[in-house]
C-alpha cells in the first residue's frame, strides 16, 4: 500500500512539473510605492493598537530636528537637487578618517528613497532618504577605468555625481564628453571615488568600480554621514548646475 501511495505521489509531482513547464512569463511590470503617512488610514484597528506600544520609541528616534533646507529636493536623472546634494556630502564625508578628498562622489539614484523637505530636516527625513545600510567607501581607480565608469553612468541616463563632474550624454545613453575639475580624464592617473559599498561591488551597472586598485572601507553609514553634515552646516541648499546634460549628437 505504501509503495502504491509513493507512486501516486510521484505521478502527481510529475504532472505538476509538466503543467508548470507550460507557463512562461510574458511580461513583468513594477511600480514604486512610497511608504508615507497616506497609508496610515489603511491600517486595520488591531494593527494600530499593536503599533502604538512602539510608536513613542520610534518617534524619539525620528523626530529630532537636525537642520534646515532652503528648498524641497528630490532625486532623478540625469541630474537632480537631491542627487547633487548627497554626492557632494559623501565627498566631504569621505575625509572623515583622514583620507584626502575624493575626486568625485557617486551615488545611484535608486538608493535615494525619500525627499528632502523644504524647512526643518529631521532624523526621520534622512532615514527615509537613505533607508538601506549602505556604507561609504573610497576607491582608488586608474584613469582608463574611470573613463569606463563614465560610459556606464551615461548608459543608465545619469546618476548622482559631485560638483567636480561635467558630462554630456546622448538621449540613448552614449558618453559625449566628460571632465573632472575642468580637465579631461588622464588614463594614467589614479583617481579617488567616494561612493557606497553597494556600487563598489559593481551593482546597478557600475562594474568598472570593481576594477579599483585600492579600496578604503570607512565603516560609516550613508545616512550617518548625511546627518552629521546637516548638523555641521545647519542650512542645506542645492542647485542644478549642468553636471550631467543630455545633448543630441550632431551627425557628420
Amino acid at each position: 500500500m505504501r509503495k502504491r501511495s509513493f507512486f501516486v505521489i510521484l505521478f502527481a509531482l510529475c504532472v505538476v512539473c509538466l503543467q508548470a513547464q507550460q507557463y512562461k512569463i510574458q511580461s513583468c511590470r513594477w511600480k514604486r510605492i512610497d511608504v508615507t503617512s497616506r497609508l496610515d488610514s489603511l491600517l486595520p484597528a488591531e494593527s494600530v493598537t499593536t503599533l502604538a506600544q512602539y510608536k513613542s520609541k520610534v518617534d524619539s528616534i525620528v523626530t529630532p530636528a537636525l537642520g534646515l533646507s532652503r528648498k524641497a529636493m528630490s532625486a532623478g536623472k540625469p541630474e537632480s537637487l537631491l542627487g547633487n546634494w548627497i554626492a557632494d556630502v559623501i565627498v566631504e564625508g569621505g575625509t572623515a578618517t583622514g583620507l584626502e578628498a575624493a575626486d568625485i562622489g557617486l551615488v545611484n539614484i535608486g538608493s535615494l528613497r525619500g525627499e528632502m523637505p523644504d524647512g526643518i530636516i529631521t532624523k526621520g527625513n534622512i532615514m527615509q532618504i537613505s533607508p538601506f545600510d549602505n556604507y561609504i567607501v573610497v576607491l582608488e581607480m586608474r584613469g582608463k577605468d574611470m573613463i569606463e565608469l563614465m560610459h556606464e553612468i551615461a548608459a543608465v541616463g545619469g546618476e548622482a555625481v559631485s560638483s567636480s563632474i561635467r558630462m554630456e550624454i546622448s538621449p540613448d545613453g552614449k558618453l559625449l564628453s566628460c571632465t573632472i575639475d575642468g580637465k579631461e580624464i588622464d588614463p594614467r592617473r589614479i583617481y579617488k571615488v567616494a561612493t557606497i559599498d553597494y556600487l563598489a561591488e559593481g551593482n546597478d551597472g557600475m562594474t568598472a568600480l570593481k576594477k579599483a586598485v585600492k579600496r578604503h572601507d570607512l565603516g560609516i553609514l550613508t545616512r550617518d554621514i548625511m546627518s552629521e553634515y546637516v548638523i555641521k552646516h545647519r542650512v542645506m541648499d542645492s542647485h542644478i548646475e549642468g553636471r550631467i546634460k543630455i545633448k543630441e549628437q550632431i551627425s557628420e
